[in-house]
């Protein structure tokens, strides 16, 4: 998932796996001190001890490890032309960023990182095989689009790299890629069936079951840390100029993004139910420990401002809306750690070059 704010809007270049286009600037991740000054204001007071943990480039996606010491992320910047997977310790002895490390090929390009449970495994998508090559661009004399690689399968490794395992065999997009806290099942979203639908599969590829038929694009499901529930984002086409416009552009390998919406279901595809109805941009949507709050990214305050985008708490019934950041830059892709404590998320906030977008983490105030 990219990160821009050029003439494309940041959201949409930042939005959909594996659309990253910027090369990122200046420094390496793991370099540089910054000021704590500029990491935080003073009406994020959910916010406390926020620390920025990569420096330079384009980094997002942040997923705490099941043990909440280790993040896995995207990370695109010089040396690095296409979004490469990395894990860093988010503590160090000193208390200086850590260094991350390269754990996926180095080759094509992933997303969608992920830690298994017991940490002994590491998830996320890759277009290597196909091609050691960046794929291309997508044909912007469509419009504004998004591309879905074909080349995309979904891969498990030893958290240091090695004993890559490709999880799916299906031709088509396979990524977004997530997995429940008892390490049992995956979810992920495919055009297996011709369409952008979410799926469970074991752990172990084994047993893919598709839980959403709607037509359009589903995606960036995770899990409820119970197992019992599903939060994800989901677009669908309701006229008829959206639907030929939709499967049109989804021939050719395509996608125009418009309004998402967040939605949740059962773990089994049942009881689905709109959360958002706001009409905005939502996205990134992650649960709560407690399984009954959900925080998301929106520009739902700042819909002409292509960096608007702040988090906010909402509950799964749509009530209780609750702003979480409020920097005027880019604030997108939270997730909590397992006892709530912490949050870690991407931002533009405090870049050294301009579009610069980095991982930080804070303690976490109810």
């Amino acid at each position: 998932m990219p990160r821009s704010r050029f003439a494309r809007p940041l959201f949409f270049v930042l939005l959909f796996a594996g659309s990253s286009w910027l090369v990122g600037h200046t420094q390496a991740v793991g370099d540089g001190e910054k000021s704590p000054a500029a990491l935080s204001l003073p009406s994020e007071k959910h916010l406390r001890n926020v620390r920025q943990l990569t420096f330079g480039g384009t980094n997002a996606e942040a997923y705490f490890s099941g043990d909440d010491k280790y993040l896995i992320f995207m990370h695109q910047g010089e040396g690095v032309p296409c979004d490469q997977m990395f894990t860093m310790p988010i503590d160090t002895p000193d208390g200086k960023p850590a260094k991350p490390k390269l754990v996926s090929t180095g080759k094509g390009r992933t997303t969608c990182g992920y830690f298994f449970p017991a940490g002994d495994r590491i998830l996320f998508s890759s277009t290597h095989e196909a091609s050691s090559d960046c794929p291309p661009r997508p044909d912007y004399s469509h419009g504004y689009v998004w591309p879905i690689y074909s080349t995309y399968n979904i891969y498990a490794a030893k958290p240091d790299g090695s004993d890559l395992r490709r999880l799916t065999n299906t031709p088509g997009y396979n990524a977004e890629s997530t997995i429940s806290r008892d390490g049992k099942q995956i979810i992920f979203t495919s055009t297996r069936n011709g369409d952008l639908d979410i799926y469970t599969m074991n752990a172990d590829g084994s047993n893919v079951r598709q839980l959403t038929h709607e037509l359009g694009y589903d995606g960036g499901a995770f899990f409820s840390d119970d197992g019992k529930k599903i939060v994800y984002r989901s677009e669908q086409p309701k006229t008829p100029e959206e639907i030929a416009d939709y499967k049109d552009l989804l021939s050719r390998g395509l996608i125009r993004p418009g309004n998402l919406e967040i939605w949740v279901m059962d773990a089994d595809g049942k009881n689905k139910h709109q959360v958002t109805h706001n009409g905005a941009a939502n996205f990134a949507p992650y649960w709560l420990p407690d399984g009954k709050r959900i925080i998301f990214a929106s520009n739902l305050e700042n819909q002409k401002d292509p960096s608007g985008f702040d988090l906010y708490l909402i509950n799964e019934d749509g009530t209780g809306l609750n702003r979480v950041t409020y920097h005027p830059d880019f604030d997108a892709f939270p997730m909590f750690s397992s006892n709530g404590k912490r949050l870690v998320w991407a931002s533009n906030r405090n870049g050294k070059a301009p579009h610069e977008t980095n991982i930080f983490i804070a303690d976490w105030v109810e």
